[in-house]
């Protein structure tokens, strides 16, 4: 098990761990929460050896075999299965073994090598970590592209593929879930329930660590305080702790006011009436979160809109996407006051491309998109630099974003003045010198936090929010699901964030395979189609998919089924024969016939390798 006694740990001045004390035993699965900069990432570091403690103790099973993500993005030019294997040290170790037994012309130890190889899992190792790099999302073709040809966001999933693929006792997963879609999150979450040792991962995602934790362990002033069951069982017993404290009390009983003051002005409404049920759903909740809107940086509300419009927008036979590449096709929509529409779909389908479409960012390829008279948007971009200026400061955005508005005439009474602007700002926790600080040098959390700031001044009526919450703690995400449902305006949002889908939105959108439509269901229903999404895409993967470059591109030709049955005849000869030397290497004692076996099974795979390859270029052709 995992025990710390007492321990003190300082990062610089500060003191992370204050005479802290933990005990995690073998296979179970924690989450590690707290506000940003509680010292989570370091409470990893100590455990992973990067870190020493400063005093008290803590111990480890020694034997214990520690996988975690590497955090740089890796720059190599191996296949992506590759890349993926060598996660796998044990299986990494027995090859350089058997490579350097075969130089020293050993044969007893070529023997023990190859039975090294065999035990680590030799076969099958392309195939795991094929199925780990599939299930997080990337497509069939991919397998055998470069690392270094994908993105940053990609890389770092082939980054904890690699950790996943590593035989692990103790499994630390720092926010696994960040580049991530909800397709990828929900194997990821299957893949984590199995997973036999130890877990502890740190996550701003509730719905996540819900799925996969059954501990919760809070780290809060430099103390580490063991909760049984997960998130929302965590959230449940700290919320009964505070309701006792009646400063907590009393600022969660004014909370609930507002809310109800909304539904109670609203629900006799029919225009207003969905509007009313989110605020219904919110206030069910509220008793729970409570305790994270107070230890929240910051708790805003958006400005009621000046006007609208309705329909906000229309969209007619809408083309979407970049000159000479089109993403989305014939989109048809009408987006009406008050909807809170939840924007689904994996990666790379066009959310992001339809929102900036919306937004005004592309222009559209083809058809009319119609904005509603008086209509202010205000968007939030996935990342957040698309908006600011990196050498500026937030007093200096809100300068330039008052003088932008107010020659554009889309002013709704806003104080421009600059004392006003600071007073803004000072709301979102951005006083004194700071209204001065280069926006480069901000975290990404104070970066979404300027942009949020943005938005509510300028008093939109249609929020178009792309991946809003990436990099807010699990207090603040709770803040902005409050102020979203107390906002009046239309809500168009894309997030993995399910519980903040689940708490803001009343229908979906879903975005695939080039088109946009209703999605009929909840997100329970989504998540099943993902599932059935996911076994397709795993029996397509059933085929054999070797691991090595793809032989080049030729006119191709006219195959015979004869063809393809005489290599299959082959492959399944040269399988029987693998079989065969596998169970006789079994009661084998002589290194001399190990030896001699296993450089036979090693001309196997070349040979199986060879007709594999053959046998795919020539069945896609």
């Amino acid at each position: 098990m995992i025990t710390l006694k007492s321990l003190t740990l300082r990062r610089g001045a500060k003191v992370v761990l204050d005479a802290a004390s933990l005990t995690l035993h073998p296979g179970e699965k924690a989450g590690l929460v707290g506000r940003n900069g509680a010292g989570k990432s370091s409470l990893f570091a100590l455990l992973s050896g990067s870190l020493h403690e400063d005093g008290g103790s803590w111990q480890m099973p020694a034997h214990w075999r520690l996988a975690q993500v590497a955090q740089e993005l890796p720059e190599t030019g191996e296949s992506a299965t590759r890349f993926v294997m060598q996660g796998d040290v044990a299986l990494a170790a027995a090859q350089a073994e058997v490579a350097a037994a075969e130089a020293s012309a050993d044969g007893e130890r070529l023997a023990h090598a190859y039975l090294q190889l065999e035990e680590a899992g030799v076969h099958d190792a392309a195939p795991r970590a094929q199925a780990l790099i599939l299930g997080l999302g990337f497509p069939l073709e991919s397998l055998n592209q470069p690392v270094n040809s994908f993105s940053g966001g990609w890389r770092m999933r082939l980054q904890l593929a690699r950790a996943l693929m590593a035989p692990s006792d103790l499994l630390l997963l720092d926010e696994p879930t960040n580049h991530l879609d909800l397709d990828a999150l929900v194997w990821l979450e299957a893949w984590l329930q199995r997973y036999p040792g130890t877990l502890v991962v740190i996550s701003h995602d509730r719905e996540f660590l819900d799925a996969v934790t059954r501990v919760t362990v809070h780290l809060e002033q430099g103390r580490l305080t063991r909760y049984s069951g997960n998130y929302s069982d965590f959230e449940s017993q700290r919320a009964a702790q505070m309701v006792l404290q009646q400063s907590a009390y009393e600022k969660q009983q004014a909370q609930m006011a507002h809310l109800q003051q909304f539904i109670d002005r609203f629900k006799a409404k029919a225009s207003k009436a969905r509007q009313a049920q989110s605020r219904v759903k919110a206030l069910a909740r509220l008793t729970q979160v409570a305790p994270l809107l107070l230890e929240a940086d910051f708790n805003f509300e958006f400005q009621p809109p000046a006007a609208l419009p309705n329909p906000m927008l229309t969209l007619q036979g809408v083309s979407a996407g970049y000159p000479g590449r089109i993403i989305l096709q014939q989109v048809n929509a009408t987006v009406l006051a008050g909807q809170r529409i939840g924007i689904l779909g994996a990666n790379g389908q066009g959310k992001s491309t339809l929102v900036k479409t919306v937004a005004g960012l592309l222009d559209p390829l083809a058809g009319d998109l119609t904005r509603g008279k008086g209509l202010s948007i205000g968007y939030f971009a996935q990342q957040e630099m698309d908006l600011l200026q990196p050498d500026d400061t937030p007093l200096g955005h809100f300068l330039r974003l008052a003088r932008t508005l107010s020659a554009e005439g889309r002013l709704c009474g806003q104080d421009t003045r600059e004392q006003a602007l600071r007073n803004v700002l000072g709301q979102f926790h951005f006083g004194g010198d700071r209204v001065g600080q280069a926006v480069g040098t901000l975290s990404g959390g104070e970066k979404a936090r300027l942009v949020l700031a943005m938005i509510v001044w300028q008093r939109p009526n249609l929020l178009l929010l792309d991946e809003p919450t990436n990099h807010l703690d699990l207090a603040t995400r709770e803040a902005l699901s409050v102020a979203l449902n107390e906002f009046e305006g239309t809500v168009l949002l894309v997030s993995h964030d399910r519980a903040l889908l689940r708490t803001v939105c009343d229908e979906f959108w879903l975005v695939t395979r080039g088109g946009v439509a209703p999605f009929e269901g909840d997100l329970d229903d989504y998540q099943r189609f993902l599932l059935e999404e996911a076994r397709r895409t795993r029996e397509a993967a059933a085929k054999p998919v070797r691991a090595v470059a793809a032989p080049a591109p030729r006119a191709p030709p006219k195959v015979s089924r004869r063809v393809l049955e005489k290599l299959e005849r082959q492959m399944e000869g040269l399988n029987q024969e693998r079989d065969g030397l596998h169970q006789r290497l079994e009661g084998l004692t002589s290194a001399t016939d190990i030896a001699a076996i296993g450089t036979r099974l090693q001309a196997l795979e070349t040979e199986l390798a060879a007709l594999e390859d053959e046998w795919l270029r020539l069945g896609e052709a």
